[in-house]
Order: C-alpha cells, then sequence, then structure tokens
C-alpha cells in the first residue's frame, strides 16, 4: 500500500478501533438491540456493548431505567439475570409484567460496597449470566471501576452500573456512559462518553407502557420503577446475601 493508499483508506480498514471524530466508532464487541430505534441509531455498534462496562447515571432510581433495558434484559434472559444491590426489592409481578422471568433473576444484597464490588467481580468473570445491573450510590474509586471494567472483558455479560449523576463528572473506563432524567412519557438522555462525535442536544426516549398494563402496575403491585418501596415482597427470585 503506497502512501495515497493509506491516507484515503477508511480508519476501520486499518484497526477496528480506528474511527472517524465525525462518525461513531464500530463496536468492538457482540452489541445487543436496545429495543428502541432511536436511541440504537446514537450508539456505536447500534446497541448495549457487551463484555464492557456501561455507565447509566440517574438523577434517582426508578425514573425508568427497568423500561429503557427491557427489551435487552429479555433478549439475555435465557441466562441468569443478576441485580446487585437495587434500591428496592424486586417485584416478581411486575418484572414478569415487563417480559422478565423472575426464575431467571438472582438478587444480590450486600452491607458493604467491598462486597458488591467482589460480588459484581466474580458475576462477571464467571461469564456465566446474561446481565448484570449494578446500583451503586457511594463514590467509587478509578481503580474499583477498571477492576470492573476488566472483569467484564472476561465474557459477554451485559453490564450495566447505576450510579448517581454526579459520578458524570468523574472519569471512568466505561466506553459508554449515559445521564437519564426524567420527562413526561419517557426519559431524557445525555451522551456523556460514547466512541463518536460529541452530541450536545440531550435525546428524549418515549417509555409509556400501555394503558392496562400501566394501571395493573400502578393500582396492584410496585415496579422497580418506583421512588417506594415495594409493599409485596419479591417471589420466586433467588435472594441472596452476600458477606
Amino acid at each position: 500500500m503506497n502512501c495515497s493508499d493509506s491516507t484515503s483508506a477508511a480508519p476501520e480498514s486499518l484497526h477496528p478501533s480506528l474511527w472517524l471524530a465525525s462518525q461513531l466508532a464500530r463496536a468492538s464487541t457482540h452489541c445487543i438491540d436496545t429495543g428502541h430505534p432511536l436511541l440504537s441509531s446514537q450508539l456505536p455498534g447500534g446497541g448495549w456493548p457487551t463484555g464492557t462496562l456501561i455507565d447509566l447515571m440517574l438523577q434517582q432510581p426508578g425514573i425508568g431505567e427497568m423500561r429503557l433495558l427491557r427489551p435487552a434484559l429479555e433478549q439475555v434472559a435465557a441466562r441468569r439475570i443478576v441485580l446487585l444491590q437495587p434500591p428496592h426489592p424486586p417485584q416478581a409481578l411486575a418484572l414478569a409484567a415487563l417480559g422478565v422471568p423472575p426464575s431467571q433473576l438472582i438478587w444480590l444484597r450486600t452491607s458493604r460496597t467491598a462486597d458488591a464490588l467482589w460480588a459484581a467481580e466474580q458475576v462477571l468473570r464467571s461469564g456465566s449470566c446474561g446481565a448484570l445491573l449494578f446500583w451503586q450510590s457511594q463514590h467509587l474509586r478509578g481503580e474499583n471501576l477498571r477492576r470492573l471494567h476488566l472483569a467484564a472483558q472476561a465474557g459477554e455479560t451485559l453490564f450495566f452500573m447505576m450510579r448517581p449523576l454526579a459520578a458524570g463528572q468523574d472519569a471512568s473506563p466505561a466506553p459508554l456512559r449515559l445521564a437519564l432524567r426524567p420527562q413526561a412519557g419517557g426519559i431524557e438522555i445525555d451522551f456523556v462518553k460514547r466512541r463518536g462525535p460529541q452530541r450536545d442536544a440531550p435525546l428524549f426516549l418515549p417509555l409509556g407502557l400501555p394503558l392496562p398494563l400501566t394501571t395493573y402496575l400502578q393500582q396492584r403491585h410496585a415496579s422497580l420503577d418506583r421512588s417506594a418501596p415495594a409493599p409485596v415482597a419479591a417471589r420466586g427470585l433467588r435472594s441472596e446475601l452476600v458477606h
């Protein structure tokens, strides 16, 4: 290849990790369709990357993150889905209504941040789970995030870490970082970090549920997308306390 050929070659033809600043990068790992075309079109690879840390910064838990992730969780539900430190006890009936079988869920609780980090690393390194959802309200050091990111690369687990919006000011090895805020009928997504051009304008993503299902969940059962603890104990889930 002469110099002129090298100059005109597409970056990805030279190395899969290269891309132009004006374009979205090609995914270096397998991606899971988000189920939301508006969002997928804004993500490298057209979906959620597996085998890597995905940082979701929430204005507060329960603003719609479970509805956002529902299509992806349905796709990986053939393997176990681990909920680590969710802010409220999972409600089995609501999860089933969202298309996630309670029998495939493992609910892990810890009393210390160090134990939660250890549990997350073990889940990721095992490579046996389809997804890990890890809620963490405490500040995490960069070395903790790097360990989790490296552990995720050991397999193809879909790994989401849910943290407060303030965490967006901290450095993170996550190649994809999104800030989520509630809006009427859906959520507003800010692209804090992605492998591609900077997007300054937030993306509004509608997340409305069919009325009968919405009414059923609000009047009879609590879902994970709520601001108060579920009044009905989680049933049908494997719950484990990590010491």
